[in-house]
């Protein structure tokens, strides 16, 4: 336990000694100084959480080291002692920052409240900023959640691109949280304060894109009963995300490059050149040079685009972090079904482990709602999800020892109907070791 730190400063030595032998009784650790110029030099080489100064000394008095002390450690504790004759320089001390004031002479037991009112305050505060801390660590990144190395790393890639301006390409399959990462990084941009414009560039007709995404003046065509802003332009001082950027069409890319490049655009029928401010992070789940080798995407826009870039794991890769997005998803659907479920059970957990998750973490969000809307009691089952497969025989062993090893494994897991804990007790391994005979000889669960 760490013991709190308080430097008396006085000029008397009968006060230091005095202050000192009631304070180490105690369990304080104390330091004394005769002069601020002493206290100044001690407080050079320690951090001091209290400080118990006298106002009237030879030298710097206790007023102008307040100040340097307030100056230089804004969360340091000051009280200031004084005779009864200069109470109003205490309550100047008070206005600049001191914590309280001590009269003399004054009996232990007043000192003893003081710094324990002092002490109170101070674990308050820090209970504060804890909460504070914690709190905008968990917003930091939005909705993503995981602690798995591969997240870890997510983590850190938005942190180092999040403050620069640079064009974000996020790659990865779809379900993967890709939008989450955009917004992330948006958020924790100097641009955070702008509007953050999505474009889902895979749900707008080619035909309409244009219009979409660079607006169009009044009498553009035989709807456009008024000017309207595109998406571009609704994104001035903030970011712009143009989600499945791959099934942009070729004409489109060419009028994307430009505005990209210049950032200056024409509404469909203006002739007014608009400039525009804005960053942008594009995603896409396709393979985009790929597409170029094909000749579906333009490859000068492919690296405009790919300044930064990183992909977003799938959830088979990342599967130590099923149990935390699982249980933030049983939370979210218990508050909007209020239905009385408190977990998820360990026959239904085991197989949100088993399942490879081909849509990533959309797929495991709608059958922790599914599993929801359906259960009967309290805890979640295994049949609850529509993952579930029931349990079939095992497939006769062959002759080498992996198919006598595979085959046994598997008859374990049916007999005990995938209970993957009961089955790990029974065969003398551990969890993680019968998860990785599962995925090594790639046993399914029947259907």
């Amino acid at each position: 336990m760490n013991r709190t730190r308080i430097l008396i400063v006085d000029d008397e030595l009968i006060m230091r000694e005095s202050l000192g032998g009631w304070l180490e009784r105690d369990g304080h650790r104390v330091d004394k100084a005769s002069s601020g110029e002493e206290a100044l030099d001690k407080m050079k080489d320690v951090r001091y959480d209290i400080l118990l100064v006298d106002i009237k000394m030879e030298g710097m008095n206790g007023l102008d080291l307040l100040k340097i002390v307030k100056e230089n450690d804004p969360d340091a504790a000051v009280v200031m002692i004084t005779a009864y004759g200069s109470i109003p320089s205490s309550i100047e001390a008070m206005k600049r920052g001191a914590s309280d004031y001590l009269l003399k002479p004054f009996d232990p037991n007043e000192l003893g409240v003081i710094i324990e009112k002092i002490l109170e305050s101070q674990a308050r505060q820090k209970e504060i900023q804890y909460l504070k801390d914690q709190h905008k660590e968990r917003t930091q990144f939005e909705s993503m959640i995981g602690q798995s190395a591969a997240m870890r790393k997510i983590f850190d890639l938005i942190a180092d691109a999040a403050p620069m301006e640079s064009t974000v390409l996020i790659t990865g399959e779809t379900g993967t949280g890709k939008g989450l990462a955009a917004k992330a990084i948006h958020s924790n941009s100097p641009r955070l304060d702008g509007p953050f414009v999505t474009v889902n560039c895979g749900s707008i007709p080619e035909h309409l894109m244009e219009s979409e995404l660079f607006g169009y003046q009044k009498g553009a065509f035989t709807d456009a009963k008024e000017n309207k802003k595109g998406r571009l332009e609704l994104a001035h001082r903030g970011s712009i995300f143009l989600d499945e950027i791959g099934e942009v069409g070729m004409r489109m890319q060419i009028d994307l490059l430009r505005v990209l490049e210049d950032h200056i655009l024409y509404r469909v029928g203006g002739t007014q050149p608009i400039e525009v401010d804005f960053r942008v992070i594009a995603a896409t789940n396709r393979n985009l040079e790929e597409a170029i080798r094909e000749g579906a995407f333009r490859e000068d826009l492919f690296y405009r685009l790919n300044v930064i870039s990183f992909e977003m794991p799938p959830l088979r890769e990342r599967k130590e972090d099923i149990p935390l997005l699982a249980d933030h998803f049983l939370q979210r659907f218990v508050r909007e079904t209020n239905k009385p479920v408190e977990k998820i059970g360990r026959d239904a957990l085991d197989e949100l482990m088993l399942h490879e998750w081909p849509g990533n973490i959309r797929e495991l969000e709608n059958a922790i709602e599914r599993a929801v809307v359906v259960c009967k009691g309290k805890q979640i089952k295994a049949e609850d999800l529509p993952i579930y497969r029931p349990v079939q025989a095992a497939p006769l062993p062959g002759d080498s020892l992996q198919d006598i090893e595979k085959a046994h494994i598997s008859r374990i897991l049916n007999e005990n109907e995938w209970n993957i804990a009961r089955c790990a007790g029974v065969l003398g391994i551990d969890r993680s070791t019968l998860y990785n005979k599962i995925k090594k000889y790639e046993i399914q669960k029947p259907l």
